[in-house]
C-alpha cells in the first residue's frame, strides 16, 4: 500500500485542484492520499468526491502555519480534525487574513524596484485560496522576473529579502492542542528543513509533545539525512509514529507524490487517535 500525507492543491499553493491532485495521486498508483492545504479544509469536498470516484482513500487534513516567539516558521500538519471546530477555525482563519495583508504588503514593496502589480499575484490564485508567496513567485514567474518558484524564493521572496514581511501565526503548542481539541491528529512537519530556514530546538519539541503530538513527518525530501537519525529517537523515546510524505505541489515544486511514504501502521494510528472526521473511501 502506497501511502502519501502531505499534499497541496489551488486551495492553498498547490497547482492542480483538489480533484485534479486525486487524479494524479490515482495515476502515480497512490492508495491513500492527504489533502494538505495550508489554513484552509475548503478542498476537503470536491477531494472527497474524486477519491471515491477513482478508488483512493483520502485522508482529509490541513497544514497549520505557525511561528516560535523567536521568529521560526514551524508548520504542523492535522489529521482528521473537525474542519467547524471553533477554536481551531478562528485561529487559521486569523492566520490565513494575515497571509493576505502580508502578501499585499510585500507586493507593494516589490512594485517599487519590480514592474508588479497585486492584479498581477491575483491572477495565480485560485478562487477561496489562501494566498501566500508562492503566489507572488508565480507571477514573478509570469512577468519574466525568475525563471522559477525555486529562485523567487532563494533571491527575491527570501527571509532575508528586504521585501519579505512577517505575518500572524500561533506558537506550534498551541496549534497542536487545538488541533487536539478539534479531535484531529498533530504531525511536525519537515521538522529539520534547515534549507527552508532556521529550525527548532529541544525546548519546542517538549512542548508540543506535552500539547498532544503525535507524530514526526521524519521521511521529507528536506529533512537532510544525517538529521534523521534523531527525529527517529526522539520519536522512540516519546511514543510518537513517524510519516513520509511528498508535499506534492503540482507544477510549483520539483517533489513528486509518493518519493517518500507511509506505513500502513502509521496510517492505522492516524485512524485511532483521530475523532473530527473520518477517512473518506
Amino acid at each position: 500500500m502506497r501511502i502519501d500525507l502531505h499534499a497541496h492543491s489551488t486551495v492553498s499553493d498547490g497547482t492542480e485542484t483538489p480533484a485534479e491532485l486525486v487524479g494524479a495521486a490515482a495515476e502515480a498508483g497512490i492508495d491513500v492520499l492527504a489533502i494538505t492545504d495550508h489554513d484552509s479544509t475548503s478542498g476537503w469536498d470536491d477531494a472527497g468526491a474524486a477519491a471515491r470516484r477513482l478508488g483512493v482513500a483520502l485522508v482529509p487534513g490541513m497544514e497549520v502555519s505557525c511561528r516560535t516567539p523567536e521568529g521560526i516558521s514551524v508548520h504542523v500538519l492535522s489529521y482528521l480534525h473537525d474542519p467547524a471546530h471553533p477554536g481551531l477555525l478562528e485561529e487559521v482563519t486569523k492566520a490565513r487574513d494575515a497571509r493576505l495583508s502580508r502578501a499585499e504588503h510585500m507586493v507593494s514593496l516589490l512594485a517599487e524596484d519590480y514592474p508588479l502589480s497585486w492584479d498581477d499575484v491575483t491572477r495565480h490564485v485560485a478562487p477561496g485560496a489562501t494566498v501566500g508567496r508562492p503566489h507572488i513567485a508565480d507571477a514573478l514567474v509570469a512577468a519574466g522576473l525568475v525563471g522559477d518558484r525555486t529562485e523567487a524564493f532563494a533571491t527575491i521572496l527570501s527571509s532575508r529579502s528586504r521585501y519579505f514581511v512577517q505575518h500572524y501565526a500561533p506558537e506550534p503548542a498551541l496549534a497542536v492542542s487545538l488541533i487536539r481539541a478539534a479531535g484531529g491528529v498533530p504531525v511536525f512537519a519537515h521538522p529539520v528543513a534547515s534549507a527552508r530556514g532556521r529550525t527548532v530546538g529541544e525546548p519546542v519539541y517538549r512542548a508540543m509533545i506535552e500539547a498532544g503530538l503525535a507524530g514526526l513527518e521524519v521521511y521529507h525530501r528536506d529533512n537532510p539525512e544525517d538529521r534523521r537519525p534523531f527525529l527517529l529517537g526522539l520519536a522512540a523515546e516519546n511514543g510518537l509514529f513517524v510519516t513520509g510524505s511528498s508535499d506534492y505541489h503540482g507544477a510549483g515544486k520539483p517533489n513528486r507524490l509518493g518519493e517518500f511514504t507511509t506505513s500502513a501502521e502509521a496510517l492505522g494510528e492516524i485512524e485511532r487517535q483521530g475523532r473530527g472526521t473520518a477517512v473518506v473511501r
